[in-house]
């Protein structure tokens, strides 16, 4: 019985660190326009927070979503 435990542990884990890989890999690359708007996002922007994917405008609103959907 210990060994499946452990076997779905390691499973877990592996899984696990595969998404935070992927999750990174992700993160790395900044959009040049917004995926809402299309709007092209100062180049400033994506210096500053590497794998920005939104404008200001379209970040704070998706922000504001996120916030009244968890409540």
């Amino acid at each position: 019985m210990t060994d499946q435990f452990d076997r779905a542990q390691q499973l877990e884990e592996m899984q696990r660190e595969i998404a935070l890989k992927k999750h990174r890999t992700f993160q790395a690359v900044s959009r040049l326009y917004c995926e809402d708007c299309d709007a092209p996002i100062p180049e400033k922007r994506r210096q500053m927070i590497q794998g920005v994917t939104r404008c200001v405008a379209c970040q704070q609103r998706f922000e504001m979503q996120q916030r009244n959907f968890r409540k």
